[in-house]
Parts: C-alpha cells; sequence; structure tokens
C-alpha cells in the first residue's frame, strides 16, 4: 500500500473535469515517453493496465486530497524517465497498489497480463500482517521483496521509484509518519538505490530524508548553497576554462560542467570533518564527459586526467580509478582532486557517455550494455551472493536486514587471491570473512591468514588491494566469538548452523537426563511438559532447556516442587511480591508529577510517564519522538539520535507523536565541547560567562590542553534548548574561542 494514502487533510481545488484531464495529461506524458520503446500491441497492453488501474482506485484519493490514481502514474514515469525500465515495467507500475489496496487479484493480473507481470506485482505487494508481536512489519516486507529481488531486480527498480514518489509528496502527512518513511529510506531504501547504481535517486533520497528528520539543519544549507550560488558558479567557470581550452585543442567531444554536493553529503562532511559550512571545500564537483569508442574509453579518460592534471596540481592520495576496478554496482569512472584558484580543493569526475549512462540509469543501463556479450558482471556476482545468502538464511527479519546492510549494502573493497584473482567483500570484512567466501569448509577450519605474506589473525580487517592466504587446521572448529568479528551474512549463517549442531549434540545428554527424571516421577515427556518447564525456567525454546541440563546451568532439584495431574507437570505458585514495583526493572520510580508534565503525546495532550533516552539525551525543545519499549514504556529520543533511524526504520508502529510542554522548573544535563587558543584566563572566562552572566550550573568540567589548543568539555543543567543555544553563541562570542559542539553524555 502507498504510505500516502488516508483520509483527506488538506482542501483539493480541481473540479471532476478539469481532474479527468489532469489523470490523462499524465498518462499521455507517459507514452510521450516510451515512444521509442514501444512495439506492436504495447499501446493496447498500456491502455489495459492503466484503466484497469484507474478503474480500481477510482473511489480512493492520497492525503493532498488528488486522485490516487496520479501515483501509479508519478511512479511509472519515473521508471521510464530516472531508471530507464521499459513497457513491462512500466505496466507493473501502474498496477503495484491494485493487489494490496483494492479488489483487483493477482490471478486478475495474470489472466490479463500474463505470469511475469503477475510475480512482480505480488513482489511489491506488502505482507498484510505479521503474527509475531516483536516482529517488525516493515522488516518482513523488505525479506519478502528481496526473496523476489533476485528472480527479477525490476522488483526493486519499481519500489525505488515508488518510495522516491512518496518521498516527494509528503508535506501532507502527520509528523510521525513523515519521520518513520524518512528513517527507513534512508536506512534501506538510499543504500539500495546507491548499490544499483542509482546515484541520483539514491541523493534525492537522502536529502528529503533529511528535510523531515532535520528540518533545521536542511533549510540551514539549503540557504547557504542559495546564498553563495553566484560566487560558485563564478568560480567553477575560471576553474574550467584552462581545461576546456586545452581539451578543445586536442580535438575531445566532450561536455564539462560543475555540479553541486548534496544537501545531506555536504551535512556529513561537516560532522565527520568538524568544519563549518564556509570550510567545506567539495561543495561541488566538475564532471568531464568524454564521447569515445568502446576500445578507447580508458585511454581517453586517462588522457583527459593527464591535461587536469598539467593544469592544476592534484592530491595523490585523492585519486580514485574505477576503471581499472568497476565498482560492484557497474560504476565506472576516473576521480580526482586537484587544487584550484585562490587555494581550493575541487574533485573532478572523468566519464565517458556509456559510463555516465550508466552511472545515471544503473542497472537499467547496465543490462542495455551488456546485451551480445557473455561476461559476467559484478552485478551479476553481487545477485549471486545474495541468491546464496537468501538461501541459507532463517535468521529473524531484523537480524536478516541488518545482515544484508553490513553484507550487501555498504561500500565494497576488493581484495586478491594468491593467485591473483580479485574477490569482492563488503567494508568492513575481515579475514575469516573471505575464508568463509572461498568455501564454507575454508572458514571452519581456518586458523589464522596472511595479508601480503605476513601471518595476521582471523580478525584481521582486510583492505582493498590486500593479497591473501588463509591457514587452516583440522583441529579448528567455529566459536560462537567469532560471530563479533565477521560481517558477511554468508559468514554469520554458517557459523551459527555450526554451532546450533554442536548445541543440539550436547543437549541430546540433556534431554536423557530429563527423561529419567520424569520418567522416575510417572511424568511424560510431551511438548505441554517442556513448555511448562521452559516457562518456569524462563528459557525461550526446549534446546536451550535441554542444553542447560547437560551443562549443569539447571540440576533439576526443584522437580520435587511441582504436582502431577496425571501424567502432566504443574509449576509451583510463585511467591507474591510485597510490594508493588513492577519486577522487570530493579531501578524503578515512581515518576513525580513534575516529571510527567515534560511530554505531551499523541492527538489528545495527555500527558503520559516516560524515560530520556540515554544514547541521546533529549533537552525540551529537541525535536524528539517517543518509541514504545518492551520492558521500560514510552522512552523519548531526538530525531537525530544515533539510534533513531534503526528505530524507526525497523519498529515504524511503536513511534507515537511526542512534545514538549512548557515546564521551567526541571532542569536537563548536556554536554558542551570547547575547543580554543589556550591564552592566560580562557577558563576563568568561561567558567565566568557560564555561571556568572548566563546563570547556569555547571555539573562538570574537565580542559586539555596541549601546543597551544585546549579542548574542554563541560557538562551543564539547562532549561531547554534555547537556553543551551543562548550559552553556545555567547561562549563563541568569547576572544579565542573557535568551536562550540554539543554533545551526548554516556
Amino acid at each position: 500500500m502507498d504510505v500516502t494514502t488516508d483520509t483527506i487533510v488538506k482542501p483539493y481545488t480541481l473540479g471532476e473535469e478539469d481532474e479527468k484531464k489532469l489523470i490523462l495529461r499524465e498518462y499521455r506524458a507517459l507514452l510521450r515517453a516510451l515512444k521509442t520503446k514501444l512495439k506492436p500491441g504495447d499501446k493496447m497492453l498500456l491502455r489495459n493496465a492503466f484503466e484497469m488501474a484507474a478503474e480500481a482506485h477510482k473511489t480512493m484519493r492520497r492525503k493532498s486530497g488528488e486522485p490516487y490514481i496520479i501515483h501509479p502514474l508519478a511512479v511509472a514515469m519515473i521508471c521510464v524517465e530516472e531508471i530507464g525500465l521499459g513497457v513491462r515495467s512500466t505496466i507493473c507500475a501502474l498496477l503495484h497498489d491494485t493487489v494490496e489496496d483494492t479488489d483487483v487479484t493477482l490471478q486478475d493480473i495474470q489472466r490479463e497480463f500474463g505470469v511475469e507481470i503477475a510475480k512482480i506485482v505480488d513482489g511489491l505487494t506488502k505482507i498484510a500482517t505479521v503474527m509475531d508481536s516483536n516482529a517488525s512489519q516493515q522488516a518482513e516486507n523488505f525479506k519478502k521483496i528481496l526473496l523476489t529481488l533476485t528472480d527479477d531486480p525490476r522488483v526493486i527498480l519499481i519500489k525505488l521509484a515508488d518510495r522516491l514518489h512518496n518521498m516527494r509528496t509528503m508535506d501532507s502527512m502527520k509528523r510521525e509518519k513523515q519521520l518513520k518513511i524518512s528513517s527507513e529510506t534512508v536506512y534501506v531504501y538510499a543504500p539500495l538505490a546507491h548499490r544499483m547504481g542509482l546515484y541520483n535517486i539514491k541523493t534525492e533520497m537522502e536529502d528529503l530524508s533529511m528535510k523531515y528528520m532535520e528540518p533545521d539543519t536542511f533549510r540551514f544549507i539549503a540557504q547557504k548553497l542559495q546564498d553563495t550560488k553566484r560566487e560558485r558558479t563564478r568560480y567553477i567557470n575560471d576553474f574550467i576554462k584552462p581545461i576546456k581550452e586545452k581539451l578543445d585543442k586536442t580535438g575531445f567531444d566532450f561536455e564539462i560542467y560543475g555540479r553541486p554536493k548534496s544537501i545531506h553529503s555536504i551535512w556529513n562532511k561537516i560532522k565527520k570533518k568538524g568544519v563549518a559550512f564556509e570550510e567545506v571545500y567539495d561543495l561541488f564537483a566538475i564532471r568531464i564527459i568524454v564521447n569515445a569508442l568502446p576500445s578507447k574509453e580508458k585511454e581517453e579518460c586517462w588522457k583527459v586526467y593527464s591535461i587536469i592534471t598539467d593544469a592544476y596540481n592534484p592530491s595523490p592520495e585523492r585519486l580514485r580509478d574505477w576503471l581499472s576496478n568497476p565498482k560492484s554496482n557497474g560504476y565506472e569512472a576516473l576521480h580526482t582532486t586537484v587544487m584550484g584558484p585562490q587555494g581550493k580543493w575541487v574533485e573532478v569526475q572523468i566519464r565517458t557517455k556509456r559510463m555516465n549512462e550508466i552511472a545515471e540509469k544503473g542497472l537499467a543501463a547496465h543490462w542495455k550494455y551488456k546485451e551480445g556479450t557473455n561476461d559476467e558482471s559484478r552485478f551479476d556476482q553481487w545477485f549471486a551472493q545474495i541468491r546464496e545468502s537468501l538461501a541459507n538464511n532463517d535468521s529473524e527479519s531484523i537480524d536478516f536486514l541488518q545482515d544484508f546492510k553490513t553484507s550487501f549494502l555498504t561500500e565494497e573493497i576488493y581484495v586478491y587471491t594468491p593467485k591473483g584473482d580479485v574477490k569482492m567483500l563488503p567494508i568492513g570484512a575481515t579475514a575469516l570473512d573471505f575464508a568463509f567466501g572461498v568455501h564454507t569448509a575454508v572458514g571452519s577450519k581456518c586458523i589464522g591468514a596472511k595479508v601480503n605474506h605476513k601471518l595476521v589473525p582471523i580478525s584481521y580487517k582486510l583492505k582493498s588491494g590486500d593479497q591473501i592466504e588463509i591457514i587452516t587446521s583440522a583441529k579448528q572448529k567455529p566459536n560462537p566469538e567469532w560471530l563479533n568479528f565477521v560481517v558477511t551474512s554468508k559468514a554469520k549463517a554458517k557459523i551459527k548452523d555450526t554451532l546450533k549442531e554442536e548445541k543440539r549434540a550436547i543437549a541430546d545428554d540433556g534431554k536423557y537426563i530429563l527423561q529419567k527424571k520424569l520418567e522416575g516421577m510417572g511424568a511424560a515427556m510431551s511438548v505441554a511438559n517442556m513448555e511448562e518447564l521452559c516457562q518456569y525456567y524462563k528459557i525461550n525454546s526446549t534446546l536451550d532447556l535441554h542444553f542447560e541440563i547437560a551443562t549443569k546451568k539447571i540440576d533439576l532439584k526443584e522437580l520435587k516442587e511441582f504436582t502431577l495431574h496425571g501424567d502432566k507437570l504443574v509449576a509451583p505458585k510463585p511467591i507474591k511480591q510485597i510490594d508493588d514495583k513492577p519486577a522487570y526493572d530493579p531501578e524503578y520510580k515512581v515518576p513525580s508529577k513534575k516529571d510527567t508534565e515534560l511530554i505531551i503525546f499523541g492527538e489528545s495532550s495527555d500527558k503520559i510517564m516516560y524515560t530520556l533516552a540515554n544514547c541521546c539525551k533529549p533537552i525540551p525543545g529537541d525535536d524528539v519522538f517517543g518509541f514504545v519499549t518492551t520492558g521500560e514504556g514510552l522512552k523519548i529520543h531526538r530525531t537525530n539520535c544515533p539510534n533513531a533511524t534503526r528505530l524507526m526504520a525497523n519498529y515504524g508502529h511503536r513511534v507515537v507523536k511526542t512534545k514538549w510542554a512548557k515546564n521551567k522548573e526541571i532542569s536537563f544535563l548536556t554536554g558542551l565541547k570547547i575547543i580554543g587558543l589556550d591564552d592566560v584566563g580562557v577558563i576563568h572566562k568561561i567558567t565566568n560567562l557560564i555561571s556568572g552572566e548566563m546563570k547556569v550550573n555547571i555539573s562538570a568540567m574537565t580542559i586539555e590542553a596541549k601546543e597551544g589548543i585546549f579542548e574542554g568539555n563541560v557538562k551543564v543543567f539547562v532549561h531547554d534548548k534555547d537556553e543551551l543555544e543562548n550559552l553556545v553563541t555567547a561562549l563563541l562570542s568569547l576572544q579565542g574561542i573557535e568551536r562550540v559542539d554539543r554533545y551526548d553524555i554516556d
């Protein structure tokens, strides 16, 4: 179901006739976009799909109030224009919500359009309900999409188009829905678009997610980019001029232009490097696209590189050669960073026309250029790895999603076997991951490795270009610690399988011990009795029960307190607790009236008991959301908390809208990191300003000075975000203070 369906919340002004004209206009635009791909009979199939979708959705409206059919038409247009898909994918895009939201069935679609299209639409249809209350509906649905991915990657490409259109049209939605969808997008869909080679879609998804998750920062950077646009354009033109002249002289057929970096990537750079907006040097990249014959592509790109580095000095450690070693998503290019005018570093990207189309259209363009060739690309290898991982995976959906992210959605490294073959692994992979990548038997017997002919432990993190040889021993076997330093889902699954087998062998001894005890009592070894014992000993499964008996963690002496009804065990009643504290939380305190006044949640202005999350320590005024935990009630997190994306992406149904009530009586502890010049009296100036002028209580303070620079960490009690921001502004106005940043207290 499209996440933006629901009741109308905004007035919609078009009349019925105008709506019909709008729908027809969108449909005709779609046909025009497909013009070059239409074969005889295609127009009729498209017309049938459009009419089936329009009829099925005719009573439905989006949150904005517009007719629902506008959404499938827009998704189909993204598939054609931005991803480069064809007629059959367009039909699937038009029908993608029909089975989930309307009376149309998969059988109807199969009868009208055939098995292939019905299968793709089925892959795009969400699972109606998840039985386990602790499971994540989002993760279950994502797992279903991935299971179809390896059969037909068009499922994912249409899903990405669907998600992009939802992100573009989220303004009419409730705040908590915006947060949930944005988190899910940045957690899974943007990395997936990146791995499919769809860079434009990936960056737009990240920017739109940031617009809803961190609106203030997003607006700040967008405004800064707008303010510096003229100055940046002038600089780009000055930078390009000498290169263009040289390229013209050598007779290249080329395009050259500057393109701004995305807001999300600029923000990441500001956070990572700890610099101000003005100090981010690569706010834009220069792109040179050369028209070259397939046999001359590499040669022409390196010639262009030579011309650029004659004009400007390059940074040797910033050369990225994806011509010799393309990325697994098919991306090929040459990137270099050079010192431009006014002492500014500038990134230059060099590609051919073919490479540029693959960079813009990803997988669809990759197929187009692959037709007629027999080579197995890295895309195909990637799909083969996912297929293998899915076949062996029986883990919980949440674990599966996390494993999938670390195994398949991160950047990759390339390492070499002793014979010189290239192997692709996710960033952070270890020697043990490589060993399991070679073969399960090699991984299970791995005791060490030689990397570049030097001995290293199995936990050694590999780097691109490493040559690795695995050392094995017949006596070696996997142990639980191995799970801490493997990242690939194949290695994790194989280690878990082996450990489970070992556990079963040990558990058999425990099962025999328990059987003897029960026989002595006259009780049966039945499923009901096993469940009664598991519940009594607070153990998850019969396997764990037998294992703990075998390893003497449970000695069964409590069995004599059980009673028998026939051959059925009945556990003794637990002794009642004298006080009324909840059993699950030893540190439970009844919140005071003051505490309950800090948060208002939901639509009703009800006040509720809650705790502030330790991972991000929110204070009044922070943008926050409530998260219903399983054991500790409502927890309040900042929307930019390190864990927010994961929680909202996996458990959107547990997120509740939350806002601060006015309360000046209570102070909150937060931290400030202050960096500046180590001058005489600087500490006195800082403490005098905080405690004296601003009347803010200091909880703790540490100052370290080194080679003329000091770094101070100050923990302060503030009433709300405004008070904190005023304090930061005042500190920055002090002479010699360079930076003041808020940090989360552990």
